[in-house]
């Protein structure tokens, strides 16, 4: 009896053990655990695992994220396009051609300034070379007169910077900043900069009231107050007499900086003013001769001007005509260094006109992707170049090509003297050659 009794209660306690066993298994089924084996309730399991779905899934995204997108370039086309430049990969905001007409300098907030080859113009391939701007950008750059050096204003840092080319033996070049800076003198931000071609003095302007006269060492001359409530435009004349600025008064006005025959600075004079707009005016331009000038003015008119005239004999310059133009801002004005064509810029598209009858003969719309910068027409007048955006464009100066003809067959009517049709002949035959290759390529 007694074995039978053992055996019983040994099989009652397996039964209860096994029991006990498997509701204990299904407990820990059933209560979820954190990853160092600690239980944790419904609720803080549901967050824990939503924490953690969320952070699988962003890395996901990190390992499947596209690289950034480059920004697409604007597209543009038209007949009378020779070719862009675009080798800048910021927008590009000052243009400017060097005075031997080899060289055109570009700067943008990309850090850099390029210096392109205008020969290279009509080619396949355009070379140029890439100044860096150190912990800057440059938003104005202008040449030297002779062409081996060129001047910026430093974006952050507020001032003048020069850089100095050194040519090398395979025609590449070098660029050296100079040990220092100009001193910081403007109070407000610059709307242009310039050297005069004679190599006496720089210029700066800002868009309060001031504009100030530098010698080449970066010596302050002189100070200029234009009294025009602000200054929206600025430049020294091609010929390197003159200052002149315009602004939210309806007048240009224009200074002349005086030298000693010894090259000593004397003092700056006021020379004369263009008189005639009905509101502020947005940009004005030179001919090369310094003898013609051009207006744009917020009252949607342009004017050409004879400056030629003997102001200190208080002669006032004289209007030639006016004329009606769409305007917007920021807009510019460019005269051809020969005089004989206008372009002008409003917003994102340009106008050509003829200076001679003032009349519109081609015009460029959407040029750039951005607002217009800069507009300028090369030494020579073979082009017409732009910039805004990232790319620089330059056109083909066909209203030149045909003033030209225009012009020379006039004068070939009334010529007597054989040397002189010869001259003038071949200058005919030059421009019409350059406009048919332009209207071949255009058909």
């Amino acid at each position: 009896m007694e074995p039978f009794v053992i055996l019983a209660v040994s099989l009652l306690l397996g039964a209860l053990i096994f029991f006990i066993s498997a509701a204990v298994t299904g407990s820990r089924r059933a209560v979820p655990q954190d990853s160092n084996g600690s239980t944790v309730n419904e609720e803080d399991s549901k967050v824990s695992n939503g924490e953690s779905d969320r952070n699988t899934a962003s890395k996901k995204q990190k390992l499947q994220r596209p690289r950034k997108e480059k920004l697409q370039q604007h597209v543009f086309a038209h007949p009378l396009l020779a070719t862009s430049l675009k080798s800048h990969s910021g927008n590009v905001s000052c243009l400017d051609f060097s005075s031997n007409g080899k060289y055109l300098a570009s700067c943008a907030d990309d850090r850099t300034v390029r210096i392109w080859s205008t020969k290279d113009f009509l080619e396949h391939d355009h070379r140029c070379v890439r100044a860096n701007v150190e912990l800057d950008h440059a938003t104005h750059v202008c040449f030297s007169p002779d062409s081996r050096a060129f001047i910026t204003w430093l974006a952050n840092e507020e001032t003048i910077r020069v850089f100095k080319m050194i040519k090398k033996d395979d025609g590449s070049f070098t660029f050296t900043a100079a040990s220092e800076d100009f001193p910081k003198k403007h109070k407000a931000p610059i709307v242009n900069i310039g050297i005069a071609e004679t190599g006496k003095f720089i210029m700066s302007a800002s868009n309060d009231t001031t504009i100030l006269i530098w010698d080449l060492k970066g010596e302050l001359l002189a100070t200029i107050n234009t009294n025009q409530m602000n200054n929206a435009y600025a430049t020294v004349s091609p010929c390197g007499r003159f200052v002149a600025s315009c602004g939210f008064t309806p007048d240009v006005k224009v200074w002349e900086v005086c030298f000693t025959k010894s090259g000593t600075f004397r003092e700056v004079l006021r020379a004369f003013d263009l008189k005639g707009h009905s509101a502020g005016i947005y940009s004005f331009a030179f001919s090369n001769d310094s003898r013609r000038m051009a207006t744009v003015s917020k009252d949607g008119t342009w004017k050409l001007w004879d400056t030629d005239v003997e102001y200190k004999q208080q002669q006032d310059p004289y209007l030639l005509y006016t004329m009606k133009c769409n305007v917007s801002d920021p807009c510019r004005i460019a005269l051809s260094p020969d005089a004989r064509v206008v372009a002008i810029s409003s917003g994102f598209s340009i106008s050509v006109h003829s200076a001679k009858t003032g009349k519109q003969e081609e015009e460029f719309l959407n040029v750039h992707g951005e607002e217009i910068a800069d507009l300028a027409f090369d030494i020579n007048s073979r082009f017409l170049v732009s910039c805004g955006d990232r790319a620089i464009r330059i056109f083909h100066n066909v209203v030149g090509y045909r003033a030209v003809i225009e012009e020379m067959e006039g004068r070939l009517k009334k010529a007597t003297n054989e040397a002189m049709r010869e001259r003038l002949q071949q200058q005919v035959d030059d421009a019409q050659s350059a406009l048919e290759a332009v209207c071949t390529k255009k058909e």
